[in-house]
């Protein structure tokens, strides 16, 4: 008993630190040792819940339901994963990762019940789908929000020169605040922009294209 159940924790662990090693290479938060111990923590309970009461079977009115552990283990392990969800840049990020955090918890469940090879598939599957869906695939990729920082010339027409330049390329303004400078010699005005891009445009392309504008003179990003 002591052999099987070591055998499940360990094989939960490595399944879960496989996950998390793919996570880590993409320098997200939650890593090899997070996603370690929500696997073997998850195939813990499931253990638990299976074996630790059976001395009390045969206790006269006495039911008993190793479907509630596991049931609380899912709400719980949610709860991890929605504090790794943060907005930045007016786009929501970390759900791969807090969904790689629930689907790890389902893999270490699946390992302490005894479900090795449907647990294993699962890990090895995850596994590939990261590898291919991170690919550069146009079809997959969604719009990006980037923060900019635009200096021009305070002249007449420049900033509807710029704000026609994005839309012609179907870049939408989400925010926008401009500042100018007080120099009588040297009008400057200053742009604060968050803007979404297509998913064809690159930030690159991006900068390229705000330097079209004769009246910018610096374009930093945030």
């Amino acid at each position: 008993m002591l052999a099987a159940s070591l055998l499940r924790l360990t094989v939960a662990g490595i399944c879960g630190a496989l996950i998390g090693y793919e996570r880590k290479n993409r320098m997200k938060d939650a890593g090899i040792r997070t996603h370690f111990m929500v696997s073997v923590g998850a195939a813990l309970m499931i253990l638990v819940s299976k074996y630790g009461f059976q001395d009390q079977i045969g206790w006269d009115n006495l039911s008993l339901d190793p479907s509630r552990i596991a049931a609380q283990v899912v709400s719980g392990v949610s709860f991890l994963g929605a504090g790794m969800i943060f907005l930045q840049r007016q786009t929501v990020k970390s759900l791969t990762t807090a969904a790689g955090i629930w689907a790890t918890s389902g893999i270490g469940m699946a390992i302490g019940a005894g479900l090795y090879w449907i647990g294993i598939s699962v890990t090895v599957l995850i596994l590939i789908a990261q590898v291919l869906l991170h690919g550069r695939f146009n079809w997959l990729e969604g719009p990006k929000t980037e923060q900019l920082v635009v200096r021009m010339e305070d002249q007449p027409g420049a900033v509807e020169a710029l704000q026609r330049i994005l839309a012609d390329k179907s870049i939408a303004i989400l925010n926008f605040q401009a500042e100018k400078w007080s120099k009588k010699e040297d009008p400057v005005i200053e742009l604060e922009m968050v803007v979404r891009l297509p998913s064809h445009l690159t930030l690159q392309q991006l900068m390229t294209l705000i330097q079209e504008v004769n009246e910018v003179r610096t374009v930093n990003m945030h």
